[in-house]
Formats: C-alpha cells, structure tokens, sequence
C-alpha cells in the first residue's frame, strides 16, 4: 500500500487521503488516484478505473488524473469549483481519446472518473463510469453518483432488482467513460456539508465488497485512518479487483484564501498505484 499524504488546511477545515491497492487476487494495480488540499482550502480527491479489457487501462487512467490535475491548476482559482472540476473531467478526456487515436497499441482505451472538491460548506463534483461518490451525514450514508453501467441503467429502468446488482452479468460493461468519446457524457453534482461530514469516492473493487451500511462505521476517524480501515477490511474479505478510495473530512466550514495553487503543487501530490 502507498497512501497519499494526508492533508489539513490551517484550522484545521478539512482533511483528505487516499489510498490505492491491486487487491488480493490481482498482481497489476490499474486505477489511479490524487488526493490534495490546495492554497485556497479546498480539498480536491480524484479517483480513476482504467477499463479492464482494453488496452492500456493502467495509463487511461493515470492519465486522465494527471490532465485533469493541470487544468484545474490552470484556470483561475475565483472560478467555481464545479466549473473547473467540469472543464478538468474534459480536458483528462479529450487527453486519452487523443492518445488513443495517435498511439495505434493504445486504441479503445478508457477509464471511469470521479472528482470532488470540498470547501466552504458545499462539495462539487464530476463523474464518468462506475467510481461511486457517497456523503456519510449524521451516521447515514448516501450515494450522490449514479452507476453508468448497463445494470445499473436497466435497474433504474425497473428491470432488475436491487440485490440483484451485485451478480448481474452486465454490472462491470460502462454505458460511459473517458476517452471513448470526443466529448465526455460528464454528470455535474453539488450538496451541502457541515462539520462531521464525510465524503468517500472510491471504485467499484471497494463497494462491489462492502455494503453501503457497512462503510460508516469505517469513516468515523481521520481520513488516513478511514482510508487504511476500508481498503484492509476489503481485502481481508478477498478482492478480485482493483480498490481505490479518497476520503474527505469536515472538520469546520473555511473561508478561501487569496492565492491559486501552483501546477507544481498540485501534481506533487500526485500517486500511482
């Protein structure tokens, strides 16, 4: 295991950790992960699933994490959260397709993409794929992102039943992803938080092991901690995927500083697995 550093912005607001591991059935680690808080306070997690199957799943995602990394460090910091995680989800986009079509080896590679940032009383984020965004509020948890695969789409459609999901045969097939498309399908989601809150992304090798109900208790300690708690409570069940998770705490609600973060900072903090 290689956790990211965790982090605190003075006060401290928020803090935020992530941590990668193959699993226990896997020899290759093919999803990605960053985890950073920023000069102005806001604590950015982004988690990334190369596609099994396709080529090159292992560098679809990483990176996917790393463009989309250095346009958000590009644009200016007064704007919105949303609009440039919106803006970084595409530009890691249009960095994988773009490859893909140049490198013939790379062709039809992709991956899953979910990114959060967390400051001043609300979290904003972007999602392609199957990586889940949850906020655990008040000991009950909750899942902000929807399941872009084809089981999940046919259960929303009231076509398979909910504990049905987790064995269906299409559970895993994405009717979404980064780079398959030259413009991505990117949902766009906002919610409040307060301080005790907590904000978990993380990929399918993780939920596809632990019920929803289970991950709270989980949670309820620092970042790193929570992060180190669900990857081994995972494997110690056997992982046949990949796991990833990126965990933000609320400590208290924080107001921006004036100075932008450096491309430098940003992609520092950057981890494979």
């Amino acid at each position: 295991m290689s956790p990211h550093d965790s982090l605190a912005a003075s006060g401290p607001a928020v803090e935020i950790s992530a941590l990668t591991h193959a699993g226990t059935e896997r020899a290759r680690n093919e999803d990605h992960c960053a985890a950073l808080i920023d000069a102005q306070g806001t604590a950015l997690g982004i988690v990334a699933d190369g596609v099994s199957g396709q080529n090159a799943a292992e560098q679809a995602s990483r990176l996917a994490v790393e463009a989309a990394l250095r346009s958000y460090a590009e644009q200016p910091w007064r704007t919105a959260a949303g609009k440039r995680l919106y803006r970084a989800a595409q530009s890691a986009n249009i960095a994988v397709h773009d490859l893909a079509l140049t490198v013939p080896e790379l062709r039809g590679m992709a991956t899953t993409f979910t990114a959060v940032a967390v400051a001043g009383g609300e979290l904003a984020a972007v999602h392609v794929g199957d990586t889940r965004l949850y906020l655990v509020h008040d000991g009950r948890i909750r899942q902000l992102t929807k399941d872009h695969t084809v089981a999940a789409e046919r259960h929303r459609l009231g076509l398979v039943r909910r504990d049905k999901l987790r064995t269906h045969p299409q559970r895993s097939t994405l009717t979404r992803s980064l780079g398959r498309e030259l413009i991505a399908a990117v949902d766009r989601i906002t919610a409040p938080v307060v301080a005790g809150d907590v904000v978990l992304v993380c990929s399918d090798g993780l939920y596809n092991v632990l019920e929803d109900d289970e991950i709270v208790p989980l949670v309820t300690t620092s970042a790193e901690r929570a992060c180190r708690a669900l990857i081994d409570t995972a494997n110690a069940r056997g992982t046949p995927d990949n796991l990833t998770v990126a965990v933000v705490r609320v400590v208290r609600s924080v107001e921006h500083a004036a100075r932008r973060p450096s491309l430098f900072e940003l992609l520092r903090r950057v981890r494979g697995g």
